[in-house]
Formats: structure tokens, C-alpha cells, sequence
């Protein structure tokens, strides 16, 4: 982001439980033209990619998943987790930095051979992305990237996300 931009992204300690330091990006949100540099500066890494869908990770992933669908002319595909999606759908476990859950993904969502952008807010352990690259492969999809708002550098997240490549705008 530019110097000149106000505080974008806030720290809870503790929370959501004791150990792990929170980055909220609400603020982010509440400002229109943090928000629209986000979108470009992404929109700009992909110029040379062709995108057929983007996928947002729930729930923090879709603000900005959907804003980015609607830039680059694709569509948007919510991945959530267990039972929150009304059709069918595929599962996919994996580990958070502070437990295990479960990712959802509609089955009829991706078509074989369709370029697919994975977002979410923030890349920690990169279990959740994974997991979503995992949902995406598995409907025939190709992952050409995978993009966050935030990295936890100290988590190495990019690690599990081997072999995508891998844009954040903001690294801790």
C-alpha cells in the first residue's frame, strides 16, 4: 500500500483466542479508496492472466473476491464451510493455526479446464488455501493464482500453497 495511506488493517491480541494476534481488516473496508487501490494493485499483478472465475474464501475472502470477479469480467464462486452452501457439494478438511474445519465448495461450480483466482484475506498457515486450491483442482479448475490482502511471512504459509503463485499486498 502507499505511505501516504491511514491505518488499514487493525491487531486484536487473543483473540479469537489466547496466542494469536488478530489483523482485522474492517478498516480497510470502511475506507472507499484503500479499497479500490487493493482491487487495482491486484487487477494490475493479473493484467497478463486470463481469469474465468474467482474464487472467495468465507468470509472475509468474498469482499474482496467479488469486487475482483467484477473487474476482471469473471464470475465469483463462494467456497464456505460444512453446510452453509445449499447444493451439492464437495468437502475439503484442513488445519487452521488454532484448529481443524472443513471447506465447501458447489460441485457444479468450477467447469474442467476454467483459469481460477483464489482469494482470501489473509494467508497464515495456508491450510485454508489449500484447501481451496484442493476444491478448485479437484472440479477441474487451474489455480494460475492465489492472492491475499495479508501474509504471516512467520507462519509460512506459502509453503502448503507450493507450486501457485502467490500475490499479498500486505507481508507481517
Amino acid at each position: 500500500m502507499s505511505k501516504k495511506c491511514k491505518c488499514i488493517v487493525s491487531f486484536l491480541w487473543d483473540f479469537p483466542k489466547e496466542g494469536i494476534s488478530y489483523k482485522d481488516i474492517t478498516p480497510m473496508l470502511q475506507d472507499p479508496k484503500a479499497m479500490d487501490h487493493a482491487v487495482n494493485l491486484f487487477v494490475e499483478r493479473l493484467k497478463s492472466q486470463d481469469i474465468d472465475i474467482v474464487v472467495g474464501i468465507e468470509s472475509r475472502g468474498f469482499f474482496f473476491a467479488a469486487l475482483l470477479a467484477q473487474k476482471l469480467n469473471a464470475g465469483f464462486v463462494p467456497v464456505r464451510k460444512k453446510g452453509k452452501l445449499p447444493a451439492e457439494t464437495l468437502e475439503e478438511n484442513y488445519d487452521l493455526e488454532y484448529g481443524i474445519d472443513v471447506l465447501e465448495i458447489h460441485k457444479d461450480a468450477i467447469s474442467k479446464g476454467q483459469n481460477v483466482l483464489v482469494h482470501d484475506d489473509v494467508l497464515a498457515t495456508g491450510g485454508t488455501a489449500r484447501a481451496a486450491c484442493n476444491l478448485v483442482e479437484r472440479l477441474g479448475g487451474k489455480v494460475v493464482q492465489c492472492n491475499f490482502l495479508i501474509e504471516l511471512s512467520f507462519l509460512n504459509g506459502r509453503n502448503k500453497i507450493a507450486g501457485f503463485p502467490v500475490e499479498s499486498l500486505i507481508q507481517y
